[in-house]
């Protein structure tokens, strides 16, 4: 099966710079660029595309708002991309409904992986971009540790699973965390996904947060991801 794929940057070297990089997989077809986050949008309505890959920061509607407003309108799957020193709202972007993101850097494989891994359902926990993201934009917040009745209907295995999965690690490393088999994971993983109503990897991240389970800055145990590794999907 193609991937359909819209690409949206308002700089267009950097926009016909990636379209170039997807549209030659033979797998991915680039079926629409555009120059802002309303061109975007349009697009998406258009070409009914499966992933969306959105700079953060455009003119008109920039790239949040532009995301939210496709994950509301149907099965297009959003890929960020942002420049993590400057950009602010990163955390918005996460409510708003991304699947994933993508420092401007990126290199050319781990683009393709991306869209690759979003299009066929799965989110994109990049230990380097992702799980740093939340730690910058959660801790001005300072959300304080306190009880959570969402965390309730976990048990303490799912609980330490969610905790796990905030702190970076793929199903893998979870497994061996836990000492149990990739499958039990897998079968964690998705009831926590179901019993806290969440959709996917990264908004259980946030839910982790959110509820005080981990905070900003709380040392990641010794199976962790350091930043600079590798991307992780939630399938790993």
């Amino acid at each position: 099966m193609t991937i359909r794929v819209v690409v949206a940057d308002d700089q267009e070297l950097v926009r016909s710079g990636f379209a170039m990089i997807l549209d030659v997989q033979p797998d991915i077809e680039v079926v629409a660029e555009a120059g802002d986050g309303t061109e975007a949008v349009e697009a998406v309505r258009r070409h009914r595309p499966d992933v969306a890959l959105l700079d953060i920061r455009m003119p008109r509607v920039d790239g949040i708002e532009a995301c939210r407003t496709i994950s509301a309108a149907g099965d297009c799957r959003t890929v960020m991309l942002t420049t993590f020193d400057s950009d602010e709202y990163v955390y918005e972007a996460l409510h708003a409904g991304a699947s994933g993101f993508l420092l401007k850097d990126v290199r050319r494989d781990d683009l393709v992986h991306a869209v690759r891994v979003v299009a066929r359902g799965d989110s994109l926990l990049a230990p380097s971009v992702a799980r740093r993201l939340v730690e910058q934009y959660t801790r001005p917040a300072a959300r304080p540790r306190r009880p959570d009745a969402r965390l309730d209907a976990l048990t303490g295995r799912e609980r330490e699973t969610l905790l796990l999965l905030a702190r970076g690690l793929s199903n893998a490393e979870i497994a061996a965390e836990l000492v149990v088999s990739d499958h039990t994971v897998k079968t964690h993983v998705g009831n926590v996904l179901s019993k806290l109503g969440l959709r996917d990897r990264i908004q259980a991240v946030i839910c982790a947060y959110e509820t005080g389970l981990v905070a900003a800055g709380d040392p990641p145990p010794g199976g962790a991801h350091r930043p600079g590794a590798s991307p992780a999907s939630a399938s790993d």
